[in-house]
């Protein structure tokens, strides 16, 4: 259908102004990723109060709806703390290998086909990420604590793809992501106060940069993305995020003033090509 791509691009857009937003605050990753979260199922409240979505909840549909909040909040736990140890471009490749798992997930768990294209979308893809992050990859300890957040990251967000495309069978949008975001940021803020990081005191900017978070790569950026789970495989929504660290790093050389090396152009390429051939599946 035409309008994915439209809308799939507009959402890879979005996400990759995550990593910056996040780069410019001065606050802690778990404080980041609970305030994203709290704003955006704070902007989505008066929408599904309207709609009394919750009227139409059953115990099974809950319970899968509280998981995938229960991945989603891992994942910005991780990948967010992540970008406070290793760059922008290191962070956002490693998080976006997920595709890998997302595809065992989806043939494992629901069943669905791992076409040609689909694999071979996959390998080139993956293979950009790789050139994207292999000249900004270093040795360090911070580097590489930061690069193992990472693929924690990647891995609890095939969870979160793998039951929206469940739940998104039978869900709409809005009865998906309320709940959905809401778990994630109560789930973050228990992790929190446990932790005890502190949920006030930071720079106006911050908070600024916060509010962003939540309206452009979250409320844009993944709604877009489970919006279209309905109507594509989690493996090939997953794929198509691939695209971020494109974006990511481009916004990065111009803001934060990350290089821009032969390597991570290469993989871009590489990375567009991948997901070309992987929507190919789909048309």
């Amino acid at each position: 259908m035409v309008s994915l791509f439209i809308l799939l691009p507009l959402g890879i857009i979005a996400v990759s102004t995550a990593s910056i937003f996040i780069k410019l605050c001065d606050a802690p990753a778990l404080i980041i990723a609970t305030y994203r979260m709290v704003l955006a199922s704070l902007i989505l409240l008066p929408f599904a109060a309207y709609r009394k979505i919750w009227s139409g909840w059953r115990g099974s549909d809950l319970r899968w709806l509280v998981l995938s909040g229960l991945f989603l909040s891992l994942h910005f736990a991780f990948w967010i703390a992540s970008l406070k140890y290793t760059s922008v471009a290191s962070s956002v490749v490693l998080v976006t290998t997920h595709p890998i798992f997302v595809g065992m997930g989806a043939w494992l768990f629901l069943k669905e086909r791992l076409g040609l294209n689909l694999i071979l979308g996959i390998l080139l893809s993956v293979l950009g990420s790789g050139l994207i992050g292999y000249g900004d990859m270093t040795l360090s300890s911070d580097a590489l604590m930061g690069d193992g957040l990472a693929l924690l990251g990647a891995v609890t967000a095939s969870g979160y793809f793998l039951v929206g495309r469940k739940m998104r069978r039978t869900q709409d949008l809005l009865s998906y992501i309320f709940p959905v975001y809401s778990t994630a940021g109560l789930g973050l803020i228990i992790f929190s106060l446990f932790l005890q990081k502190p949920f006030f005191g930071y720079s106006s900017s911050t908070y600024i940069f916060l509010l962003l978070l939540a309206i452009v790569p979250q409320l844009i950026g993944h709604t877009t993305f489970n919006w279209a789970l309905k109507y594509l495989p989690a493996s090939m929504v997953a794929i198509t995020i691939l695209g971020e660290p494109i974006g990511s790093t481009i916004l990065a050389y111009f803001i934060l003033g990350e290089g821009l090396t032969t390597w991570k152009v290469l993989g871009g390429i590489s990375i567009f090509i991948g997901i070309l051939i992987a929507l190919k599946k789909g048309t």
